[in-house]
Parts: C-alpha cells; sequence; structure tokens
C-alpha cells in the first residue's frame, strides 16, 4: 500500500477507460554501483517438459534494446557502443552543452550530453498506455533522461515526451530524480512513469514509438553514464471488472525469498514519504535483490539510524524516491534500482494471466505485482487498498498464490497464501468498484521483474514466452 495511491490511481484511469488509449533532459548520480553482499544464487529453473497451457495472443508488446547490434541500429550523437559481457552505451563526444534548472533543488548548472535514439519500434498491437524502462549505471556527477515520441494511428506524431530524469544517487552535487508533470498534446499525456491515450473510445491508439537516452556528466569530466537496457511496454488491454479464470498448472513451486515487511518503518524518514504504507514498492523490491543474493554494503547503509531495523528496505526507499512524484512508488525507478546491483536486469511490463506467473516461478524468477482491492476481495490479506505492490514467490499444489506481501504488521508474517481466482481478478482486472460504489481503475497485470545478467536457459526460456528478451 502506498500513500501515494491516489497519484497512481489517477496514473492508472487511462487503462481503466482503454477498452470502453521536449528538449534534452536532465539527471545526476551520486552513488557508484553496488556490490553483491554473498555469492548464494537461487537453484537453477528444473529442465523437464512445461505442462503449462499455451500462452493466448497478448494484448501487450514489451520491446526493449540490449545488444550491440541493437545499440548499432539506433542514431548516436556523441555516444559510443560499450563492448562487453553487457554492451550498452556511453558518453564518448559530447554533442553540447545545455544548462538544466532542478525543480527540486533550484540549483541550475551546466551539463555536457549526447544521446543515442532507437529506431522506431511498431507495436504488434496498437496501445493505450505504454510504460518506458531502463538498466544503466551513473558515476557520481552523471544522469540520464529517457524519452518517448510516438506515432499515432492517424499518422501524427507526439511530441518527445520525458518518461524519467534519473540518477542513481543524491549527493548535494547531483540532481534529484524525478519524473516531469505537466506534459500533453490534447490526445494522450504522461502521468508520472506512464503514457496514455486521453480518450481511448475514439479510437485513436499508440502505433508506434522511438525511445530517446540523454547521457550527462559535468563539463570536463572523464565519467559517463552506462545504459545496457533501453525498452518500453505497450498494452491495450480489455475493460473488464472479471478476469478469465485460469487453470493451475503442474506441481506447485516456492522460491526461497527474504521476508520484509514496510509496515515496521511507519514513521521513518518523511522525506522519503514516512514510511510504513507508502513503501510496498521498494520493500518489495528489496526482497527479490536479495533473492538473487544482492544487497547494498554496510559503508552503504551507515546512513541509516541503527536503531531501525532492515535499514537496507530504508536505502531502497531513498533510491527509488521520485521527488516530483513525492513518493517510491514510480515503476521504472524501481526497476531501475534493481539494475544498480550488480549482473541484474529488470523491466517493467504486464502480464495477462496467472499462467504467465507460473511459468517464470518455475523458472526461478519471484513476480512483484501492482494491485487494487476491496478488504472483501482478498481473503487473509485484512486490508483494502488502491494500490498495493507484493511479490509472488509461488504457487501451491492447488494452484493458490504464495506472496510475500510487506502490508503486514511484522517480518514474520510476510508470507501469506492467497486464493488463487481472488488474486487473479485483483490483479489483472482494468476497472473495479471501490468502498463508495464509484467505478474506478485496477492496475491490469502490471509487475516488474528482476533477473540475472545472464539468465539460465530455462530462465530465458520463460522470459521469452511472456515477451521478454
Amino acid at each position: 500500500m502506498t500513500s501515494s495511491a491516489p497519484r497512481r490511481t489517477v496514473l492508472a484511469a487511462a487503462l481503466a477507460a482503454a477498452a470502453g488509449a521536449a528538449t534534452p533532459s536532465a539527471q545526476a548520480a551520486d552513488a557508484s554501483r553496488t556490490s553483491a553482499a554473498g555469492t548464494t544464487t537461487p537453484a537453477a529453473a528444473p529442465t523437464a517438459p512445461d505442462a503449462l497451457a499455451p500462452r493466448s495472443k497478448s494484448l501487450v508488446d514489451f520491446h526493449a534494446w540490449t545488444t550491440a547490434a541493437d545499440w548499432a541500429r539506433g542514431h548516436a550523437r556523441g555516444t559510443g557502443i560499450a563492448h562487453g559481457a553487457r554492451p550498452g552505451i556511453r558518453l564518448v563526444h559530447p554533442a553540447g552543452t545545455v544548462d538544466y534548472r532542478d525543480p527540486h533543488t533550484g540549483k541550475t548548472a551546466a551539463w555536457e550530453y549526447a544521446t543515442w535514439t532507437s529506431p522506431v519500434h511498431t507495436l504488434k498491437v496498437p496501445a493505450t498506455e505504454a510504460v518506458a524502462s531502463w538498466n544503466a549505471h551513473t558515476p557520481p556527477g552523471t544522469w540520464i533522461a529517457v524519452e518517448l515520441r510516438g506515432g499515432y494511428t492517424d499518422g501524427a506524431r507526439t511530441p518527445w515526451y520525458v518518461m524519467g530524469r534519473w540518477t542513481s544517487g543524491d549527493s548535494d552535487a547531483d540532481i534529484r530524480r524525478t519524473s516531469v508533470d505537466g506534459q500533453k498534446d490534447g490526445r494522450s499525456s504522461i502521468s508520472t512513469d506512464t503514457f496514455a491515450i486521453d480518450t481511448p473510445a475514439s479510437g485513436l491508439r499508440l502505433a508506434s514509438y522511438a525511445l530517446r537516452v540523454t547521457l550527462y556528466r559535468k563539463p570536463g569530466a572523464r565519467l559517463t553514464p552506462t545504459v545496457w537496457r533501453l525498452g518500453a511496454m505497450g498494452s491495450d488491454l480489455p475493460d473488464r471488472f472479471e478476469v478469465p479464470a485460469s487453470e493451475p498448472g503442474r506441481a506447485g513451486r516456492e522460491l526461497v525469498v527474504p521476508r520484509y515487511s514496510q509496515e515496521i518503518h511507519k514513521g521513518q524518514y518523511p522525506e522519503y514519504d514516512n514510511g510504513g504504507e507508502a513503501w510496498c514498492s521498494p520493500t518489495s523490491s528489496q526482497m527479490i535483490i536479495e533473492y538473487w543474493g544482492r544487497r547494498p554494503s554496510p559503508q552503504q547503509l551507515s546512513w541509516v539510524n541503527p536503531d531501525y531495523a532492515d535499514p537496507q528496505v530504508c536505502h531502497a526507499a531513498r533510491y527509488t524516491f521520485d521527488h516530483q512524484y513525492d513518493g517510491c512508488g514510480n515503476w521504472p525507478f524501481n526497476a531501475a534500482y534493481a539494475a544498480t546491483y550488480r549482473d541484474l536486469q529488470s523491466v517493467v511490463t504486464r502480464l495477462t494471466s496467472l499462467t504467465d506467473a507460473e511459468r517464470l516461478i518455475r523458472a526461478g524468477i519471484p513476480v512483484i505485482t501492482s494491485q487494487s482491492f476491496l478488504k472483501t476481495e482478498l481473503d487473509g490479506a485484512g486490508y483494502g487498498t488502491a494500490g498495493h505492490l507484493m511479490t509472488v514467490i509461488g504457487f501451491t499444489k492447488d494452484g493458490d498464490i504464495i506472496a510475500n506481501d510487506p502490508a503486514s504488521p511484522d517480518d514474520a508474517a510476510v508470507r501469506h497464501v492467497y486464493k488463487r481466482r481472488q488474486f487473479e481478478n485483483i490483479w489483472l482486472r482494468t476497472k473495479r468498484k471501490n468502498a463508495q460504489g464509484k467505478v474506478v481503475s485496477g492496475s491490469g497485470g502490471v509487475c516488474y521483474l528482476y533477473f540475472p545478467a545472464e539468465p539460465t536457459p530455462g530462465q530465458r526460456r520463460a522470459l521469452a514466452e511472456v515477451g521478454i528478451r
């Protein structure tokens, strides 16, 4: 749950209606990439044939640029390819210098920049919504901005929309990571981290898009950001209060995932949205980061009050905080934070059934899900919410959901088993009624996926089956 839920509810409103659719920007960095605290990794996925049902035709299109060949196909202005195990792009020769006034600090500074612009991607399904996500390394004094320009189904184009000004750090020398409000062209608009068609009932859709990433550094500096993954998810989901029921797959599996409660942090760090119910997203992110054997170092955690339990959750909240959204619930910022850890990558996407989640769990990949519901709609939760993140870590033999739910009174209480049909509906639906009987939106299957830079063959196959490469 999050105290920022009303903002997230507004963000998702276009999705509920859907089925009835700039200049270089700046951002700074403070902390270098973190290292794993240990070498323990989850067990490899089983190699036995999968007995899950065939995947139905999806109304979700995720596309990303990740390989040296991908980067070579884009248009570079001052960027070059960083070769290696994880090919990316880096700032080689500045294309120019720009002044950026940080609206959250009031400081104006000059920054060298270079840009990389993707080829145009034509969506397999013209979309009412799109969410970009990225994986990058931003050393101190560097940052990136990600923008999207779309092509409508009637042939017109959107402006360049800022999807995020992002940095992994927040020192006094850095700008503050931020979304950008007020972006619109009368046909579409940006709500925090999501592009949405304003009037989907008109039939207008996003037919294609290009992404542009701008890399910044201090003038004369030698450091550079490196971007390893850049992509976006487009979707056009049916307008529905209920989703079709899926049949449970083969015998269940439960992943061994650390358990952290957001509620024990209530009242901590008001500058990062005050802990407690506002921290569901970073708490969920931290659980999965540690599942993959990564965590902040003691030195990185030295700023946290030593009286606070689970200081790594406080750390995740600080470094996912969006200063415009005024909360920790920015979807791509959480994914980008996870990818600052050694050899992890991440995406924001939508899944279309629990069968998709089963495929990932069987391959050893947990799923962070976004949902909203009344207290009476999810037995055993004990609360209702306008927007909440939790982690699916497994399935029982009967197909019910095993979830680490951070909205629990303490760490020991985090593991829950939720009824399959109830969970499936509250996660995948696009419309619902709130406690006052008003029709409001649902998340439509939004999730974060965090996984190794070098997945096992089984993990790679499971990711491909849900549209991720």
